[in-house]
Protein backbone atom coordinates (compact mmCIF):
# COMPACT_ATOMS: atom_id res chain seq x y z
CA UNK A 1 0.00 0.00 0.00
CA UNK A 2 1.59 3.39 -0.59
CA UNK A 3 2.81 5.03 2.64
CA UNK A 4 2.90 1.74 4.67
CA UNK A 5 -0.99 2.14 4.85
CA UNK A 6 -2.74 -0.68 6.59
CA UNK A 7 -6.25 -2.65 4.87
CA UNK A 8 -8.16 -0.43 7.41
CA UNK A 9 -6.35 2.70 6.98
CA UNK A 10 -6.19 2.05 2.80
CA UNK A 11 -10.09 1.74 3.34
CA UNK A 12 -10.50 4.77 5.14
CA UNK A 13 -8.92 6.65 3.04
CA UNK A 14 -10.50 5.33 0.03
CA UNK A 15 -14.03 5.98 1.24
CA UNK A 16 -12.85 9.55 2.11
CA UNK A 17 -11.41 10.31 -1.74
CA UNK A 18 -14.73 9.22 -2.80
CA UNK A 19 -17.14 10.99 -0.68
CA UNK A 20 -14.81 14.14 -1.08
CA UNK A 21 -14.99 13.93 -4.84
CA UNK A 22 -18.63 13.29 -4.32
CA UNK A 23 -19.45 16.71 -2.41
CA UNK A 24 -17.00 18.74 -5.10
CA UNK A 25 -18.73 17.86 -7.78
CA UNK A 26 -22.18 18.25 -5.82
CA UNK A 27 -21.27 21.70 -4.39
CA UNK A 28 -17.86 22.69 -5.82
CA UNK A 29 -16.54 22.47 -2.13
CA UNK A 30 -14.06 21.08 0.09
CA UNK A 31 -12.02 18.02 -1.80
CA UNK A 32 -8.72 18.71 -0.76
CA UNK A 33 -9.90 19.76 2.55
CA UNK A 34 -11.27 16.73 3.23
CA UNK A 35 -9.34 14.43 2.21
CA UNK A 36 -6.73 16.04 4.09
CA UNK A 37 -8.53 16.67 7.32
CA UNK A 38 -9.55 12.60 6.67
CA UNK A 39 -6.14 11.54 6.65
CA UNK A 40 -4.78 13.32 9.78
CA UNK A 41 -6.72 10.60 11.52
CA UNK A 42 -5.05 7.54 10.02
CA UNK A 43 -1.19 8.56 8.48
CA UNK A 44 0.61 11.82 8.67
CA UNK A 45 -1.28 14.22 6.72
CA UNK A 46 1.42 16.18 5.01
CA UNK A 47 2.18 12.84 2.53
CA UNK A 48 -1.02 13.66 0.97
CA UNK A 49 -0.54 17.09 0.26
CA UNK A 50 0.96 16.39 -3.60
CA UNK A 51 -1.80 13.74 -4.11
CA UNK A 52 -4.42 15.76 -3.72
CA UNK A 53 -3.01 18.29 -5.90
CA UNK A 54 -2.29 16.25 -8.72
CA UNK A 55 -6.21 15.19 -8.14
CA UNK A 56 -7.25 18.72 -7.70
CA UNK A 57 -5.42 19.47 -11.18
CA UNK A 58 -7.40 16.61 -12.61
CA UNK A 59 -11.24 17.92 -11.45
CA UNK A 60 -9.89 21.54 -12.78
CA UNK A 61 -9.27 20.14 -15.98
CA UNK A 62 -13.14 18.53 -16.22
CA UNK A 63 -14.41 22.03 -15.28
CA UNK A 64 -12.46 24.06 -17.34
CA UNK A 65 -14.93 24.23 -20.56
CA UNK A 66 -16.77 27.28 -20.81
CA UNK A 67 -15.11 28.77 -17.91
CA UNK A 68 -12.79 31.03 -19.90
CA UNK A 69 -15.04 34.01 -20.93
CA UNK A 70 -15.61 34.51 -16.69
CA UNK A 71 -12.52 34.87 -15.41
CA UNK A 72 -11.21 37.86 -14.21
CA UNK A 73 -7.73 37.72 -14.34
CA UNK A 74 -6.53 40.28 -12.70
CA UNK A 75 -7.57 39.08 -9.51
CA UNK A 76 -5.89 35.46 -10.88
CA UNK A 77 -2.94 37.58 -11.13
CA UNK A 78 -2.79 39.22 -7.67
CA UNK A 79 -4.00 35.92 -6.36
CA UNK A 80 -0.97 33.87 -7.70
CA UNK A 81 1.74 36.49 -7.25
CA UNK A 82 0.32 36.32 -3.23
CA UNK A 83 0.62 32.70 -3.45
CA UNK A 84 3.93 32.42 -4.53
CA UNK A 85 5.08 34.08 -1.30
CA UNK A 86 3.07 32.30 0.65
CA UNK A 87 3.23 28.89 -0.05
CA UNK A 88 7.31 28.73 1.15
CA UNK A 89 6.50 30.10 3.87
CA UNK A 90 3.77 27.84 4.91
CA UNK A 91 6.24 24.87 4.28
CA UNK A 92 9.13 25.87 6.18
CA UNK A 93 6.67 26.46 8.84
CA UNK A 94 5.14 23.22 8.39
CA UNK A 95 7.78 20.45 8.03
CA UNK A 96 9.89 22.18 10.75
CA UNK A 97 7.28 20.69 13.70
CA UNK A 98 6.76 17.38 15.01
CA UNK A 99 3.87 15.61 13.29
CA UNK A 100 1.15 15.73 16.14
CA UNK A 101 1.48 19.53 16.03
CA UNK A 102 1.56 19.25 12.32
CA UNK A 103 -1.84 17.59 12.73
CA UNK A 104 -3.00 19.72 15.22
CA UNK A 105 -2.01 23.17 12.95
CA UNK A 106 -4.49 21.65 10.33
CA UNK A 107 -7.25 20.35 12.42
CA UNK A 108 -7.42 23.99 14.20
CA UNK A 109 -6.41 25.80 10.68
CA UNK A 110 -9.85 23.27 9.16
CA UNK A 111 -12.23 24.53 12.27
CA UNK A 112 -11.47 28.36 12.34
CA UNK A 113 -12.24 28.21 8.59
CA UNK A 114 -15.34 26.50 8.66
CA UNK A 115 -16.21 28.65 11.36
CA UNK A 116 -15.97 31.75 9.16
CA UNK A 117 -17.75 29.87 6.13
CA UNK A 118 -20.56 29.22 8.17
CA UNK A 119 -20.71 32.77 10.01
CA UNK A 120 -21.74 33.96 5.94
CA UNK A 121 -20.31 37.56 6.77
CA UNK A 122 -20.93 39.51 3.54
CA UNK A 123 -18.99 42.79 2.10
CA UNK A 124 -20.92 45.79 0.46
CA UNK A 125 -18.75 45.84 -2.63
CA UNK A 126 -16.11 43.72 -4.49
CA UNK A 127 -12.17 43.63 -3.19
CA UNK A 128 -10.10 45.23 -6.03
CA UNK A 129 -6.13 45.24 -6.15
CA UNK A 130 -3.38 44.51 -3.63
CA UNK A 131 -6.02 43.04 -1.22
CA UNK A 132 -6.26 39.98 -3.71
CA UNK A 133 -2.76 39.80 -3.58
CA UNK A 134 -2.66 40.00 0.70
CA UNK A 135 -5.54 36.68 0.36
CA UNK A 136 -3.24 34.97 -2.27
CA UNK A 137 -0.32 35.16 0.41
CA UNK A 138 -2.81 33.57 3.16
CA UNK A 139 -3.82 31.06 0.38
CA UNK A 140 -0.53 30.26 -0.45
CA UNK A 141 0.65 29.58 3.34
CA UNK A 142 -2.49 27.28 3.77
CA UNK A 143 -1.58 25.74 0.57
CA UNK A 144 1.40 24.21 2.59
CA UNK A 145 -0.83 21.17 3.77
CA UNK A 146 -2.98 21.14 0.20
CA UNK A 147 -5.77 24.11 1.33
CA UNK A 148 -5.25 27.17 -0.28
CA UNK A 149 -9.07 26.82 -1.56
CA UNK A 150 -11.00 27.36 2.02
CA UNK A 151 -9.89 31.06 2.88
CA UNK A 152 -10.28 31.82 -1.11
CA UNK A 153 -13.71 30.66 -1.26
CA UNK A 154 -15.04 32.54 2.39
CA UNK A 155 -13.39 35.80 0.47
CA UNK A 156 -15.19 35.47 -2.55
CA UNK A 157 -17.89 33.93 -0.90
CA UNK A 158 -18.41 37.31 0.89
CA UNK A 159 -18.44 39.05 -2.07
CA UNK A 160 -21.40 40.60 -4.15
CA UNK A 161 -19.76 38.63 -7.02
CA UNK A 162 -21.50 36.84 -10.36
CA UNK A 163 -21.56 33.18 -9.66
CA UNK A 164 -20.17 33.00 -13.17
CA UNK A 165 -17.13 34.34 -12.33
CA UNK A 166 -16.82 33.20 -8.99
CA UNK A 167 -16.56 29.75 -10.46
CA UNK A 168 -14.24 30.32 -13.73
CA UNK A 169 -11.99 32.72 -11.35
CA UNK A 170 -11.14 29.54 -8.91
CA UNK A 171 -11.48 27.10 -11.83
CA UNK A 172 -8.25 29.15 -13.10
CA UNK A 173 -6.47 30.18 -10.47
CA UNK A 174 -6.08 26.69 -8.92
CA UNK A 175 -4.49 24.83 -11.81
CA UNK A 176 -1.88 27.82 -12.19
CA UNK A 177 -1.19 27.31 -7.87
CA UNK A 178 -1.01 23.72 -8.53
CA UNK A 179 1.96 24.27 -11.06
CA UNK A 180 3.83 26.68 -8.83
CA UNK A 181 2.95 23.98 -5.96
CA UNK A 182 4.38 21.02 -7.73
CA UNK A 183 8.09 21.64 -7.86
CA UNK A 184 7.60 23.39 -4.34
CA UNK A 185 6.55 20.41 -2.94
CA UNK A 186 9.32 17.99 -4.59
CA UNK A 187 11.85 19.88 -3.02
CA UNK A 188 10.51 19.75 0.63
CA UNK A 189 10.53 16.14 -0.43
CA UNK A 190 6.67 15.48 -0.33
CA UNK A 191 6.98 14.01 -3.66
CA UNK A 192 7.88 10.37 -3.43
CA UNK A 193 7.11 7.60 -5.90
CA UNK A 194 4.03 6.92 -3.27
CA UNK A 195 2.95 10.29 -4.26
CA UNK A 196 2.27 8.59 -7.70
CA UNK A 197 1.36 5.53 -6.70
CA UNK A 198 -1.76 6.88 -4.52
CA UNK A 199 -2.74 9.09 -7.31
CA UNK A 200 -3.39 6.72 -9.66
CA UNK A 201 -5.17 4.73 -7.18
CA UNK A 202 -7.26 7.54 -6.57
CA UNK A 203 -7.68 8.89 -9.72
CA UNK A 204 -10.59 6.41 -10.62
CA UNK A 205 -12.38 7.07 -6.94
CA UNK A 206 -12.49 10.93 -7.56
CA UNK A 207 -13.67 10.73 -11.00
CA UNK A 208 -16.56 8.58 -10.04
CA UNK A 209 -17.60 10.65 -6.84
CA UNK A 210 -16.91 13.64 -9.02
CA UNK A 211 -19.33 12.28 -11.54
CA UNK A 212 -22.07 11.43 -9.18
CA UNK A 213 -22.11 14.58 -7.16
CA UNK A 214 -22.51 16.45 -10.20
CA UNK A 215 -25.81 14.42 -10.89
CA UNK A 216 -27.24 16.22 -7.33
CA UNK A 217 -28.80 12.75 -7.15
CA UNK A 218 -30.85 14.66 -3.72
CA UNK A 219 -32.10 17.15 -5.50
CA UNK A 220 -30.96 19.62 -3.09
CA UNK A 221 -29.85 23.19 -3.67
CA UNK A 222 -26.07 23.11 -3.39
CA UNK A 223 -25.71 25.82 -1.45
CA UNK A 224 -27.77 23.73 1.29
CA UNK A 225 -25.71 21.10 0.69
CA UNK A 226 -22.40 23.02 1.01
CA UNK A 227 -23.06 23.70 4.75
CA UNK A 228 -24.14 20.44 5.21
CA UNK A 229 -20.39 19.59 3.79
CA UNK A 230 -18.87 22.25 5.82
CA UNK A 231 -20.27 20.23 8.96
CA UNK A 232 -18.99 16.93 8.36
CA UNK A 233 -15.91 18.72 7.72
CA UNK A 234 -15.71 20.46 10.92
CA UNK A 235 -16.44 17.46 12.49
CA UNK A 236 -13.25 15.45 10.44
CA UNK A 237 -11.16 18.57 11.77
CA UNK A 238 -12.40 18.41 15.47
CA UNK A 239 -11.60 14.43 15.15
CA UNK A 240 -8.37 15.14 14.29
CA UNK A 241 -7.22 17.87 16.25
CA UNK A 242 -8.47 15.84 19.45
CA UNK A 243 -6.03 12.87 17.93
CA UNK A 244 -2.91 15.26 17.80
CA UNK A 245 -3.74 16.54 21.61
CA UNK A 246 -4.24 13.28 23.15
Amino acid sequence: MPFDLGPGAALWMAAAILVAAFVRGYSGFGYSAMVISASVLVMDPLDMVAVVVVLEMLMSAQAWRGAWPAVDWRRVGWLVGGAVIGLPLGLWALTAVSEDVARAAIAGYVLVMCGVLLAGWRLQAEVKGPVNGAMGVISGIANAPGMAGLPVVAFFAAQPMAPAVFRATLIAYFPLLDLYSAPVYWAYGLVTWDTARAALVAVPLTLLGNWLGGRHFFGTDPKDFRRFAIVVLAGLAALGLGKALL
